[in-house]
């Protein structure tokens, strides 16, 4: 039971940092591209 638990917290710490991770990668290709449209390249 505990370990299945710590299973279950591992689980979702991994699942938050991922997401986090994809997050800052869109707001990233979002700033490159209006970077890009006001002629900063």
């Amino acid at each position: 039971m505990n370990a299945r638990l710590w299973l279950g917290r591992i689980g979702w710490m991994v699942l938050i940092w991922t997401l986090s991770v994809a997050a800052l990668g869109v707001v990233a290709t979002l700033l490159h591209y209006l970077m890009r449209a006001a002629g900063m390249h």
